[in-house]
């Protein structure tokens, strides 16, 4: 029996989702996305996670991107839309979601990537989107692109198809953070415990109002800010963590 193609696991309030593809640099096969859609729903529902965290097995790969071949010509498209349907599901997670990027990340890879919160990376990883060198463009990773990238900079980048340095995707925006090889699994961790310690209830309205705005006008943006803020101040957790500040311990969020 072959080895499943997405590996789960839940510890210390965190979901592990690491693809499990290193032969072929960790690319997303259906299998991949089918996986990744039941075990983010698993994640979504277990209370006992805080946060998630994506990354590829191995050092030479985040994910090379797609690898739809296993599907029939005639389901190509259906191939495409289940890839579309997974990065609408990370971008709108309800959870903060963290990318470990423990290698290469290309094409499809960046999507995965870009569809995160948090992206932590190797200094020696490297980027891009190299499908206009094989006739092709990145179409679905264009609306997350356009959404991080300053448009000059996307347009060179997806028009060149060259690879990025770690460093230059850090200038462009497309990382949070590097680190040196060996540093990046305490990086990570530290990153993943801070967020396991916030208030779930407080993140989950939070950033579902950070995306509901993006493309709002200000005051609009503004007036539904306002309505938002009211929400998370009537939590529990928001009334846990006034009292906690005041009373000078470190809170204990439920949730609620």
């Amino acid at each position: 029996m072959s080895a499943p193609h997405l590996l789960y696991r839940v510890e210390n309030n965190i979901a592990y989702f690491t693809i499990n593809r290193e032969a072929q640099r960790n690319a997303i096969s259906l299998e991949t996305i089918a996986l990744f859609l039941s075990y983010l729903q698993d994640a979504e529902k277990d209370k006992n996670v805080r946060a998630v965290l994506l990354t590829g097995s191995g050092e030479r790969a985040f994910c090379s991107g797609a690898d739809l071949g296993g599907a029939a010509a005639g389901d190509i498209h259906s191939g495409f839309k289940s890839y579309a349907r997974l990065l609408k599901r990370l971008t709108g997670y309800s959870k903060p979601v963290v990318a470990r990027i423990n290698g290469a990340c290309m094409a499809g890879g960046m999507g995965l990537m870009l569809a995160c919160d948090i992206v932590i990376a190797k200094n020696t990883a490297a980027f891009g989107t190299p499908e206009v060198n094989v006739g092709l463009w990145p179409m679905m990773i264009g609306a997350l692109i356009f959404r991080n990238v300053p448009r000059k900079k996307a347009l060179e980048m997806i028009l060149l198809g060259e690879k990025l340095t770690a460093a230059q995707a850090l200038e462009m925006g497309l990382v949070t953070r590097l680190v040196p090889p060996e540093q990046l699994d305490d990086a990570v961790e530290k990153v993943l415990q801070s967020l396991a310690a916030k208030s779930p209830i407080g993140m989950k309205i939070g950033k579902q109002a950070f995306y509901a705005v993006a493309d709002m006008p200000f005051e609009k943006a503004l007036d539904f800010l306002t309505a938002k803020i009211a929400d998370v101040a009537a939590t529990e957790d928001a009334k846990e963590g006034i009292t906690a500040f005041i009373e000078k311990r470190k809170p204990l969020f439920k949730g609620k």
